[in-house]
């Protein structure tokens, strides 16, 4: 337990001024007007891909989706201090993430479409798919890293996780694994205050950071609205663990601005009022009084960031509208990353029943339709 009271990391407050921290402003140092741009830019297409997401879903495009809105500043800047071979695993809601790690726009809305089992190819851009079994992510970090550790590969895996999942035993599993095992992992728990219905407080009673103190796992909890705050102390985990420091662990404090998904209604169980004064720190608001304060936000770059928020909102709604329904076959594919023998089996049995082979048909009770 630390000695001294121990304040968020913020590098930027909500009204754009920046804020004297030696320690961590120098973890960011090299960023300049083109990174800071950089980063605000992603932020704002990723909100308009959220946007973009949720309204598929209320026009039945979607069958699901879960909104990031309000923690762009979460995904982005953690996103900007990985390297192209770490490996992200991700829970349901780091489409942020998944856009700046290099998924294309019309990739991130397939599996909450139905028309397949995954979003993209993992291997491709080194991020798992949306992972619904809360908490599980930890663990298949924490192996992925020691495995990589084993062999001799550095670098840093990451996972993602709100402030309920870090009530799951897989969190706490994962946790003690790879302290005791020194695992090049980072533990980035998204804190947005809400796990569905269920406020913060019903999981701690005191700031979720202080459970990898137990572990020996350094930690640090970080204004989540604060990009270039987040850039600074993932770089930090992230540098510790590819030089074989071990596991770190971040608290992001954000805010889940719309719903746990789209088959949620926030209202039932939370106040406006509270609402409103977590828009007041909004996370995009930020970062843009930070470039007007240092003359980096200017019309033509304001258009910039629009258009390209608009090319990928319309590549989004294009390509979920436009997505082929699966063949019955496709079932079988990508269930194994080599071929088993089971699901070859399967597979037989499946056409022929399709074929409409009497052999394979399926006895049934006497007065169970068919």
């Amino acid at each position: 337990m630390p000695d001294k009271i121990e304040y968020p990391v913020q590098l930027v407050q909500p009204d754009g001024r920046r804020v004297l921290d030696r320690e961590h402003a120098a973890l960011v140092a090299d960023v300049g007007p083109e990174q800071l741009r950089a980063l605000y830019r992603d932020m704002v297409v990723t909100r308009r891909i959220d946007t973009e997401a949720t309204a598929l879903q209320r026009q039945g495009q979607l069958g699901l989706w879960a909104p990031l809105l309000g923690q762009e500043a979460t995904q982005v800047g953690s996103a900007h201090a990985l390297h192209p071979d770490d490996y992200v695993f991700c829970s349901y809601r780091e489409a942020a993430v998944a856009y700046c790690r290099g998924v294309h726009p019309t990739e991130i809305t397939r599996l909450w479409r139905g028309v397949a089992h995954s979003c993209w190819d993992p291997n491709a851009v080194n991020m798992t798919n949306p992972n619904i079994i809360v908490g599980s992510q930890g663990l298949h970090a924490t192996g992925y890293a020691y495995a990589a550790h084993l062999d001799g590969a550095e670098i840093a895996t990451i996972a993602y996780f709100g402030d309920g999942a870090s009530s799951q035993g897989d969190i706490a599993e994962a946790l003690g694994f790879a302290a005791s095992w020194s695992a090049p992992v980072v533990f980035l728990c998204q804190n947005n205050h809400w796990a569905i219905s269920e406020p913060v407080r019903v999981q701690s009673q005191t700031p979720i950071v202080r459970r990898s103190y137990g572990y020996g796992i350094p930690g640090v909890q970080v204004d989540g609205n604060d990009a270039l705050a987040v850039l600074a102390v993932t770089r930090q985990a992230v540098a510790r663990a590819r030089s074989g420091g071990g596991p770190s662990f971040i608290e992001a404090l954000t805010y889940r601005m719309g719903p746990h998904t789209t088959a949620d209604d926030p209202t039932r169980y939370r106040s406006s009022a509270e609402t409103e004064e977590w828009a007041r720190r909004d996370p995009i608001d930020r970062l843009r009084r930070l470039l007007e304060r240092e003359s980096l936000f200017d019309y033509p770059f304001q258009r910039e960031v629009a258009e390209r928020a608009d090319e990928v909102a319309r590549q989004v709604r294009t390509s979920t509208i436009e997505m082929p329904n699966p063949g019955p076959m496709d079932l079988f594919e990508h269930v194994y990353a080599t071929p088993h023998a089971l699901i070859t089996e399967e597979r037989r049995e499946y056409a022929q029943y399709l074929a409409g082979d009497p052999s394979e048909a399926v006895a049934r009770p006497e007065g169970v339709p068919s």
